[in-house]
């Protein structure tokens, strides 16, 4: 169990030290991105966000500081140092004592280092699984963000191009109201459509701001610092089952697995609550400086003295050591409650997330295979229909809306289908395949 323990600590030390060295390479190099950032890609987003975001840095300084606390629950308490000079010497046989001096040690019960330190230990693994946590997190909001990001650039897109779309409409109101074969209202209701498409366009520009703001909060910058359009989102369904999921999040879950830490280190402190039952042992060494004796003659005169010593605590108090130990144990039983508590919260997440990837794949599946065909062929059929004086303007208006409609809704289904698999990525430690 020792040398266990040992190699558990050590690799701890290790992983801090060289994620240390990362910090402080990514500290530099953050400072000269801070000049110039460049990110595009979700990749850059996470990679920066990972460098820069400050709640993972003070996560990880946690972890630091929780590994940190190993060796010291591994460590015997201080020594004692003890000196006494006597004001007025003490006479004896063999001489006047002048002055003590004592050293003396404390050696906690049986036990009691072992379990300090296995609490110490599964306190670091758990502060580790904290940090790998607040990283899922993190990059889930990244995604979020990004995601909907690139849905508000999509969106615009498609306003503009649905602006033009009625542009030309308005003018094949105007070349038929010239040959006396539509209507003056037919170029209002252009002119009307238009004005509505183009302040929801405006709308779509001012989100910008806020979506910029919150991205910036993760990656640790200026609210007002700018960032370029992000690359268009490749979007491939991911066909993601229930079972396997809710395994991987009951294997994979940090924040579960933190929990689950905890109950051990709970455990650990219910050891040491039994063990202050029993005495802790003080062991120690004095020496006596003694002068000569008044007398002459007498034996041994002027000997010094050192003597070994013993002592130890008396926990005696019943009622005070059994509150502590009722007190470590109900401590234990919560931690064990919220494991299950937070285990049926992901679980009921997780399948709530995975029915929405699913719909979001049959609702992607739906509008980009059949509902934006079709009302981009309605368009066309209905403009030479118009043309030909067999529908009213009306009808090609319809026809325009339905399409700016199924455009926009194929790309918020794309959007939340990413964003739903962010989720379930982050309820999963990471894995859905």
């Amino acid at each position: 169990m020792k040398s266990s323990l040992n190699r558990t600590v050590w690799v701890f030390i290790v992983v801090v030290l060289v994620l240390s060295k990362v910090g402080v390479s990514g500290q530099k190099q953050g400072e000269s991105e801070q000049k110039t950032v460049k990110v595009s890609t979700l990749r850059d987003y996470l990679r920066y966000a990972a460098l820069h975001n400050a709640e993972l840095k003070g996560a990880f300084q946690e972890f630091r500081a929780a590994v940190e606390q190993v060796p010291q629950s591994e460590a015997l308490p201080d020594p004692q140092f003890k000196y006494t000079y006597f004001i007025e010497e003490v006479e004896t046989r063999v001489g006047p004592q002048k002055q003590r001096v004592g050293i003396s040690q404390t050696f906690p019960w049986f036990g009691v280092i072992e379990a300090r330190t296995d609490a110490a230990a599964m306190a670091a693994k758990a502060a580790k699984e904290r940090y790998e946590a607040v990283k899922l997190e993190l990059f889930n909001k990244v995604k979020q963000a990004f995601y909907e990001y690139a849905y508000l650039f999509n969106a615009i897109e498609i306003a503009e191009q649905n602006l033009e779309l009625l542009e030309h409409f308005e003018e094949v109101a105007r070349i038929r109201y010239k040959a006396a074969a539509a209507e003056h209202p037919d170029i209002i209701r252009a002119q009307v459509e238009y004005a509505k498409l183009a302040d929801e366009l405006e709308s779509l520009r001012e989100l910008r701001r806020p979506i910029l703001a919150k991205l910036n909060a993760l990656l640790n910058r200026p609210e007002d610092a700018a960032l370029p359009w992000p690359e268009r989102a490749e979007y491939e369904p991911e066909a993601v089952q229930e079972e396997k999921m809710l395994a991987f999040l009951q294997e994979k879950n940090p924040e579960l697995t933190a929990q689950r830490f905890g109950v051990e280190v709970a455990r650990q402190r219910v050891v040491l609550a039994r063990k202050r039952s029993y005495p802790d042992v003080t062991a120690g060494i004095e020496w006596i400086d003694v002068g000569s004796a008044v007398n002459s003659g007498v034996s041994d005169s002027g000997q010094d003295a050192l003597m070994a010593t013993v002592s130890f605590n008396l926990p005696i108090w019943g009622k005070n050591n059994r509150a502590r130990e009722r007190q470590a144990t109900a401590n234990m039983l919560k931690a064990k409650s919220q494991v299950v508590e937070l285990q049926n919260d992901l679980i009921a997440r997780a399948s709530k997330t995975v029915y929405l990837v699913q719909d979001g794949n049959r609702k992607v599946e739906l509008y980009e295979d059949i509902l934006v065909p079709k009302a981009t062929e309605m368009v066309s059929a209905s403009e030479t229909a118009y043309m030909s004086g067999k529908v009213d303007f009306l009808s090609l208006v319809d026809a325009q809306r339905q399409l700016l409609e199924f455009q926009l809704k194929l790309e918020r289904a794309i959007t939340d289908s990413l964003q739903s698999l962010a989720e379930l990525e982050a309820l999963t430690g990471g894995r859905i395949k």
